[in-house]
């Protein structure tokens, strides 16, 4: 590898970002079961998949794009219910240590960006 190369997965490892939504929506009538699972379906159709229960993520490619799934989701608040947007970065996301319990487990493969030129 150059050092041009070193540079520029760097560079990239800081302008590749993740969108995290989670959330935490009332259940107890079904009118807010169904909010709440039209919540997540919405999200899921914008290219949200699920991290944990009620913790979503996106990988995104920049953080222009990022913005454009932060606005979405703002759109598409409940009334009720607390929710929370993040966005990290690649490096961010990648120093995330994640365990089973006692065990390290080992990190899911992490999409590729398609760059056409």
């Amino acid at each position: 590898m150059t050092n041009g190369t070193n540079v520029y997965n760097r560079l990239n490892a800081y302008r590749i970002m993740w969108v995290l939504v989670f959330y935490d929506l009332p259940t107890e009538t079904k009118k807010e079961r169904k909010v709440a699972s039209d919540f997540r379906k919405k999200i899921m159709a914008d290219g949200f998949a699920m991290f944990q229960f009620s913790l979503y993520l996106r990988h995104c490619a920049s953080m222009e794009n990022a913005q454009v799934h932060v606005q979405r989701v703002k759109k598409i608040l409940p009334e009720k219910g607390k929710i929370g947007i993040m966005t990290i970065t690649d490096k961010q996301f990648g120093n995330m240590e994640i365990y089973h319990g006692k065990k390290l487990a080992e990190p899911d493969n992490v999409p590729q960006q398609l760059e056409l030129f």
